[in-house]
């Protein structure tokens, strides 16, 4: 079950916090901007509003297809995916399924959707 899901809270590795982690910080709720020259042809300014200043939702359903994204990852095998302010690992994938199973999930959402084992836990 994924992160919405129903654990009650529970995931291994995870750090459960409350909304003080969404305080004001240097640049929105975030500690700095996002990076410069994102991967895939991401617009900085929108990942940066997303990011930073954005307590709902993200970006825009079908805004991933509108990037190189697929183009760059579906034949890479497993890609790693990276917080856009701080570069941390965050994802892993595919893992445990096809690229085509992970873009179909993803355009069902909307955005890249990335299971339970695909998280960096650390």
């Amino acid at each position: 079950m994924g992160l919405s899901g129903g654990k009650g809270g529970e995931y291994p590795g995870a750090t459960m916090g409350d909304e003080a982690l969404m305080a004001p910080k240097a640049h929105g709720t975030c500690p700095a901007p996002v990076q410069q020259n994102l991967m895939y042809g991401c617009d900085r300014g929108t990942a940066d509003k997303i990011c930073c200043f954005n307590r709902h939702y993200a970006e825009h359903s079908g805004y991933a297809w509108k990037t190189s994204w697929v183009a760059e990852t579906k034949d890479a095998g497993v890609t790693d995916y990276f917080d856009s302010v701080t570069g941390k690992p965050l994802f892993k994938a595919p893992v445990g399924r096809s690229f085509a199973d992970f873009e179909k999930e993803s355009r069902a959402h909307g955005w890249p959707s990335f299971r339970d084992d695909e998280v960096n836990w650390d």
